[in-house]
Protein backbone atom coordinates (compact mmCIF):
# COMPACT_ATOMS: atom_id res chain seq x y z
CA UNK A 1 0.00 0.00 0.00
CA UNK A 2 1.42 3.36 -0.97
CA UNK A 3 0.94 6.84 0.45
CA UNK A 4 -1.56 9.26 -1.06
CA UNK A 5 -0.99 12.91 -2.00
CA UNK A 6 -3.85 15.17 -0.92
CA UNK A 7 -3.84 18.77 -2.17
CA UNK A 8 -5.54 20.83 0.51
CA UNK A 9 -6.43 24.50 -0.01
CA UNK A 10 -8.78 27.35 0.91
CA UNK A 11 -10.41 28.77 -2.23
CA UNK A 12 -12.87 31.44 -3.30
CA UNK A 13 -16.05 30.40 -5.08
CA UNK A 14 -14.25 31.08 -8.38
CA UNK A 15 -11.33 28.85 -7.29
CA UNK A 16 -8.64 31.40 -6.48
CA UNK A 17 -6.27 30.73 -3.58
CA UNK A 18 -4.90 34.29 -3.41
CA UNK A 19 -6.52 37.55 -4.44
CA UNK A 20 -3.36 39.67 -4.38
CA UNK A 21 0.21 38.61 -5.10
CA UNK A 22 2.04 37.28 -2.04
CA UNK A 23 -1.06 37.41 0.13
CA UNK A 24 0.70 35.02 2.49
CA UNK A 25 -2.35 32.84 3.08
CA UNK A 26 -4.04 35.51 5.15
CA UNK A 27 -6.48 37.12 2.79
CA UNK A 28 -9.30 38.91 4.59
CA UNK A 29 -11.69 37.21 2.15
CA UNK A 30 -11.40 33.93 4.09
CA UNK A 31 -13.88 33.02 6.82
CA UNK A 32 -11.90 30.74 9.14
CA UNK A 33 -13.68 30.35 12.48
CA UNK A 34 -12.20 28.52 15.46
CA UNK A 35 -14.58 25.65 14.67
CA UNK A 36 -13.26 25.39 11.11
CA UNK A 37 -9.69 25.66 12.38
CA UNK A 38 -10.37 22.70 14.68
CA UNK A 39 -11.32 20.69 11.59
CA UNK A 40 -8.09 21.83 9.88
CA UNK A 41 -6.13 20.76 12.97
CA UNK A 42 -7.72 17.30 13.08
CA UNK A 43 -7.06 16.74 9.38
CA UNK A 44 -3.46 18.01 9.66
CA UNK A 45 -2.80 15.84 12.72
CA UNK A 46 -3.91 12.76 10.76
CA UNK A 47 -1.41 13.40 7.93
CA UNK A 48 1.75 11.33 7.92
CA UNK A 49 3.68 14.17 6.29
CA UNK A 50 3.33 17.50 4.46
CA UNK A 51 4.80 18.58 1.12
CA UNK A 52 4.98 22.31 0.53
CA UNK A 53 6.30 24.62 -2.13
CA UNK A 54 8.64 27.41 -1.07
CA UNK A 55 6.03 30.17 -0.91
CA UNK A 56 3.63 28.14 1.22
CA UNK A 57 6.43 26.85 3.44
CA UNK A 58 7.88 30.30 4.06
CA UNK A 59 4.41 31.68 4.82
CA UNK A 60 3.89 28.91 7.37
CA UNK A 61 7.43 29.23 8.73
CA UNK A 62 6.97 32.96 9.35
CA UNK A 63 3.89 32.47 11.55
CA UNK A 64 3.20 29.02 13.00
CA UNK A 65 6.36 28.31 15.06
CA UNK A 66 5.83 31.55 17.01
CA UNK A 67 2.05 30.99 17.24
CA UNK A 68 2.68 27.66 18.92
CA UNK A 69 3.79 29.31 22.16
CA UNK A 70 1.89 32.60 22.00
CA UNK A 71 -0.59 32.64 24.90
CA UNK A 72 -2.42 35.58 23.29
CA UNK A 73 -3.57 33.37 20.41
CA UNK A 74 -6.59 31.05 20.59
CA UNK A 75 -5.82 27.46 21.53
CA UNK A 76 -6.65 26.26 17.98
CA UNK A 77 -3.82 28.44 16.63
CA UNK A 78 -1.36 27.19 19.24
CA UNK A 79 -2.39 23.62 18.48
CA UNK A 80 -1.82 24.09 14.74
CA UNK A 81 1.54 25.71 15.47
CA UNK A 82 2.55 22.55 17.33
CA UNK A 83 1.21 20.28 14.56
CA UNK A 84 3.00 22.21 11.81
CA UNK A 85 6.38 22.43 13.56
CA UNK A 86 6.40 18.75 14.60
CA UNK A 87 4.93 17.14 11.47
CA UNK A 88 7.55 15.77 9.03
CA UNK A 89 7.69 18.01 5.97
CA UNK A 90 9.22 18.09 2.51
CA UNK A 91 10.04 21.55 1.17
CA UNK A 92 10.27 21.64 -2.63
CA UNK A 93 12.64 24.47 -3.50
CA UNK A 94 15.52 25.30 -5.80
CA UNK A 95 16.68 28.18 -3.64
CA UNK A 96 16.86 26.60 -0.18
CA UNK A 97 19.13 23.76 0.80
CA UNK A 98 17.98 23.40 4.41
CA UNK A 99 14.95 24.24 6.51
CA UNK A 100 14.00 23.93 10.18
CA UNK A 101 11.04 22.27 11.91
CA UNK A 102 11.45 18.63 10.90
CA UNK A 103 11.80 19.54 7.21
CA UNK A 104 13.72 17.87 4.38
CA UNK A 105 14.44 19.88 1.24
CA UNK A 106 13.97 18.40 -2.24
CA UNK A 107 15.56 20.39 -5.06
CA UNK A 108 13.17 21.25 -7.87
CA UNK A 109 14.98 19.44 -10.71
CA UNK A 110 14.22 15.93 -9.45
CA UNK A 111 11.58 16.77 -6.84
CA UNK A 112 8.61 15.15 -8.60
CA UNK A 113 10.53 11.91 -9.19
CA UNK A 114 11.62 11.85 -5.55
CA UNK A 115 8.05 12.55 -4.42
CA UNK A 116 6.88 9.66 -6.58
CA UNK A 117 9.36 7.38 -4.82
CA UNK A 118 8.20 8.71 -1.45
CA UNK A 119 4.59 7.99 -2.39
CA UNK A 120 5.43 4.41 -3.39
CA UNK A 121 7.43 3.64 -0.27
CA UNK A 122 5.28 5.56 2.22
CA UNK A 123 1.86 5.18 3.76
CA UNK A 124 -1.03 7.35 4.86
CA UNK A 125 -2.05 10.74 3.54
CA UNK A 126 0.58 13.32 2.63
CA UNK A 127 -0.78 16.86 2.60
CA UNK A 128 0.21 19.02 -0.37
CA UNK A 129 0.38 22.81 -0.05
CA UNK A 130 1.01 25.06 -3.02
CA UNK A 131 -0.45 25.36 -6.51
CA UNK A 132 2.85 24.84 -8.33
CA UNK A 133 3.76 21.55 -6.66
CA UNK A 134 0.13 20.34 -6.76
CA UNK A 135 -0.02 21.02 -10.51
CA UNK A 136 3.25 19.15 -11.06
CA UNK A 137 1.97 16.16 -9.07
CA UNK A 138 -1.33 16.23 -11.00
CA UNK A 139 0.47 16.36 -14.35
CA UNK A 140 2.71 13.46 -13.31
CA UNK A 141 -0.29 11.34 -12.30
CA UNK A 142 0.73 11.38 -8.63
CA UNK A 143 -2.01 13.51 -7.06
CA UNK A 144 -4.64 11.33 -5.38
CA UNK A 145 -7.10 13.78 -3.83
CA UNK A 146 -8.15 17.42 -3.85
CA UNK A 147 -9.59 18.82 -0.61
CA UNK A 148 -10.96 22.33 -0.92
CA UNK A 149 -12.61 24.63 1.58
CA UNK A 150 -14.67 27.09 -0.46
CA UNK A 151 -15.26 30.48 1.11
CA UNK A 152 -18.39 32.48 0.21
CA UNK A 153 -16.69 35.12 -1.89
CA UNK A 154 -15.98 35.76 -5.58
CA UNK A 155 -12.55 37.31 -6.10
CA UNK A 156 -12.59 37.74 -9.88
CA UNK A 157 -8.82 37.38 -10.20
CA UNK A 158 -5.77 36.07 -8.40
CA UNK A 159 -3.76 32.87 -8.11
CA UNK A 160 -5.79 29.88 -9.33
CA UNK A 161 -6.10 26.57 -7.50
CA UNK A 162 -3.98 24.93 -10.22
CA UNK A 163 -1.52 26.36 -12.71
CA UNK A 164 -2.13 25.68 -16.41
CA UNK A 165 -3.63 22.23 -16.84
CA UNK A 166 -3.79 21.26 -20.52
CA UNK A 167 -6.25 18.36 -20.40
CA UNK A 168 -9.42 17.83 -18.37
CA UNK A 169 -8.99 15.75 -15.22
CA UNK A 170 -12.02 13.88 -13.90
CA UNK A 171 -12.73 13.78 -10.18
CA UNK A 172 -15.09 11.73 -8.00
CA UNK A 173 -16.74 13.40 -5.01
CA UNK A 174 -15.81 11.55 -1.81
CA UNK A 175 -17.09 13.88 0.87
CA UNK A 176 -18.82 17.22 1.26
CA UNK A 177 -19.95 19.27 4.24
CA UNK A 178 -21.20 22.68 5.24
CA UNK A 179 -18.88 24.40 7.71
CA UNK A 180 -19.24 27.49 9.86
CA UNK A 181 -19.15 30.92 8.24
CA UNK A 182 -20.78 29.70 5.02
CA UNK A 183 -17.66 27.70 4.06
CA UNK A 184 -18.17 24.39 2.28
CA UNK A 185 -15.77 21.46 2.15
CA UNK A 186 -15.43 19.16 -0.86
CA UNK A 187 -13.06 16.21 -1.05
CA UNK A 188 -12.46 14.60 -4.44
CA UNK A 189 -10.52 11.59 -5.67
CA UNK A 190 -8.51 12.18 -8.83
CA UNK A 191 -9.82 9.63 -11.37
CA UNK A 192 -7.59 10.30 -14.41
Amino acid sequence: MSARFVYWMNVSLDLFIEHTHDEQGGGDWMSISDELHEDFNARAEALTMMVQGRRVFETMESFWPAARDNAEFPQVYRDYGRIWTEKPKILVSRGRIEAPHNTTVFGRDDAVARLGELRESGSGDIGVGGAAIATQLLTAGLLDEVLIFTHPVILGSGRPLFDAVTVPVRLDLLEQAACSGGVTMHRYAVVD
